[in-house]
């Protein structure tokens, strides 16, 4: 699922999500995918290499905002930071959990 340039207009947007501290092999990357299935919110997340999770989700700002706050309390994870910055709009059918580090 590869996301689509462009947005579904202004009650869409996009942002990149960077979570460090404890959150790989926790049960982290899963949780998330929950959260955004709740809230209808759509996109990917991911392990990288230096130990972070890097997500990147679409759908209403307001339930952005809220899928940020619901993510701290993913059990297991020990949440340190969480870098939030706007991404160029994507469109994505669903939020999966893509394996293996950086997209193409």
């Amino acid at each position: 699922m590869n996301p689509n340039k462009g947005g579904e207009g202004p009650l869409h947007k996009t942002i990149e999500i960077r979570i460090s501290g404890r959150v790989q092999k926790v049960g982290l990357r899963n949780c998330i995918r929950r959260i955004a299935a709740k809230l209808n919110v759509h996109g990917e997340v991911m392990n990288l290499p230096d130990g972070t999770v890097r997500a990147v989700a679409s759908g209403d700002p307001i339930l952005l905002e809220k899928f940020l706050s619901m993510i701290y309390g993913c059990p297991r994870a020990l949440i340190r930071d969480v870098e939030v910055r706007d991404h160029e709009p994507a469109t994505y059918d669903d939020f999966i959990i893509r394996r293996g580090g950086l997209p193409p």
